[in-house]
């Protein structure tokens, strides 16, 4: 089995997350593309009712699409979501995964690898599929974590300029996201009243 995981806070999940996962399955080899939810980001305050909601949004966001999943790995325990640890335990889980376990990241946190926990091993367990989160991304500016030994691939979809954090912020001031999220994920905003003001 060839896996491919997307990790992430997805506080909320959008379109751009979908399009982006939609594109490693349709240009790589994969079974199956996982998305892992953070449950307690090291590097975040946590909110135990938002971290449940943002689950629930993914679940809502990946339930009708094929060859997607998703896993509550890091919910069941109250440590902190450390990726190392994540991945570590999916190993023990699946033990017939072909090669190294594929992961989903942009360039923004990807140049911040090596200030992850046990990036030294996490490095040697994972084949990262890294994509452009800036405008004019020059594929040399990763050139360092190449020669520190990071496997990694540079996937070729146009930069999209949305995240979660300008979605938030249309959400506060009244602005339309219909276009921009997918639609059982409004409805579940819109239902529970979420991102009406700051939230971490």
């Amino acid at each position: 089995m060839k896996l491919c995981v997307y990790c992430g806070t997805f506080n909320p999940i959008h379109n751009v997350h979908i399009a982006m996962a939609n594109y490693v399955r349709s240009h790589f080899d994969f079974d199956s593309i996982l998305f892992i939810p953070a449950y307690k980001p090291p590097h975040k305050n946590v909110d135990d009712e938002l971290a449940n909601h943002r689950y629930n949004m993914v679940k809502l966001a990946v339930a009708d699409i094929g060859g997607f999943s998703i896993s509550n790995i890091e919910f069941r325990n109250d440590k902190y979501s450390y990726t190392f640890n994540t991945i570590e335990e999916l190993y023990k889980m699946n033990p017939g995964i072909e090669g190294k376990i594929n992961f989903i990241i942009g360039t923004d946190a990807f140049r911040k690898i090596e200030d992850w926990y046990n990036s030294n091993e996490l490095k040697k367990m994972l084949k990262f599929i890294v994509f452009p989160r800036e405008d004019k991304f020059k594929a040399e500016s990763l050139d360092v974590l190449k020669n520190h030994g990071y496997d990694f691939v540079i996937a070729g979809m146009p930069f999209m300029n949305l995240s979660s954090t300008i979605l938030r912020s249309r959400i506060r001031n009244n602005k339309p996201i219909g276009s921009l999220i997918p639609p059982k994920v409004m409805e579940y905003i819109e239902k529970n009243g979420l991102y009406k003001s700051e939230t971490p």
